[in-house]
């Protein structure tokens, strides 16, 4: 490396428009390099960053975040949200095997890919608080471990069988219905579990004020410790990044900054409170504790 060329810092962030203005080299830094590593889905990047620190800045689920932040890793949160979406579309079931609704969930069988999968939580929230679902009812049926390698599922959750898909499971009547991400399958037969979702959404958000975010940014405490000057830059790029891209038309998906995510982040905190993802509640300024001086000064 020549003194012209600035420390590289090892990178996972999914293609987004307001990541895009970065990948291609449009936001200068004399400072930082960051260094992207391909990783897709992105969502693969979250255990080895959790279980190894495989990463220097790398995107992560809230979740996945709140639950690392519970058992002490090294990590730090940068109030950046690379994804957000409503998700009351994003649970389907099998329409010629009758009709599902919230009300009828109880007792019926429910796969997602992990039962600490960001959009699950969201979900299982979504339906006990504004729907009367108790989840405990539900049989859930996951497919993963969690990112962060101490949690253990609650013990009545059901592990399929090695092999087993959850889109298979689903078109032969195996689960009622699936909790799907950012992929949604297209097959005509399989309709949403909450009735006409988008008009859920938006009365949803007239009522809470906030857009669910799923995936933010963090970094390495070790580096915020040790060379907090990089955290600052990567988080100014990051800002800047956005600012370059096109404006959402409508609700902003992807808010930066800690006033702006705090009403959804204090809503998913008492979501994974509630179903025993984390011991206790935590206060939206501790997790920005560490970081909250650098991000003031690059406003």
């Amino acid at each position: 490396m020549n003194g012209n060329t600035p420390p590289a810092l090892r990178t996972v962030l999914g293609n987004y428009p307001h990541t895009l203005p970065l990948k291609r080299g449009e936001i200068p830094s004399g400072a930082v390099r960051l260094d992207f590593v391909d990783v897709k889905p992105t969502h693969l990047a979250f255990k080895p960053m959790v279980r190894e620190l495989a990463y220097d800045v790398c995107e992560m689920a809230i979740v996945t975040f709140l639950m690392a932040k519970a058992y002490g890793k090294p990590l730090a949160l940068l109030p950046a949200v690379m994804l957000g979406r409503f998700q009351h579309h994003c649970m389907l079931y099998n329409a010629e095997r009758g009709p599902l609704t919230p009300q009828t969930l109880a007792g019926r069988r429910v796969g997602v890919r992990a039962y600490s999968q960001t959009t699950g939580v969201w979900l299982r929230g979504i339906l006990a608080n504004d729907y009367g679902l108790d989840f405990d009812s539900v049989r859930w049926v996951t497919f993963e471990d969690a990112h962060v390698a101490e949690y253990r599922d609650p013990p009545q959750i059901e592990r399929a069988a090695v092999g087993k898909d959850l889109h298979e499971m689903l078109l032969a009547g195996e689960i009622d219905a699936a909790i799907y991400g950012a992929e949604l399958p297209t097959d005509p037969r399989l309709k949403s579990v909450i009735p006409e979702p988008e008009a859920a959404a938006q009365t949803w958000y007239r009522k809470h004020g906030v857009t669910p975010v799923n995936h933010l940014v963090v970094v390495k405490t070790d580096l915020v410790r040790r060379q907090p000057h990089k955290v600052a830059e990567g988080y100014r790029l990051l800002s800047a990044a956005k600012r370059a891209a096109p404006a959402p038309a409508g609700i902003d998906p992807a808010p930066f900054g800690i006033a702006a995510n705090r009403p959804a982040l204090e809503l998913i905190i008492d979501y994974c409170l509630q179903q025993r993802m984390i011991p206790r509640r935590f206060a939206v300024d501790e997790l920005f504790a560490e970081v909250e001086e650098l991000i003031e000064a690059t406003v």
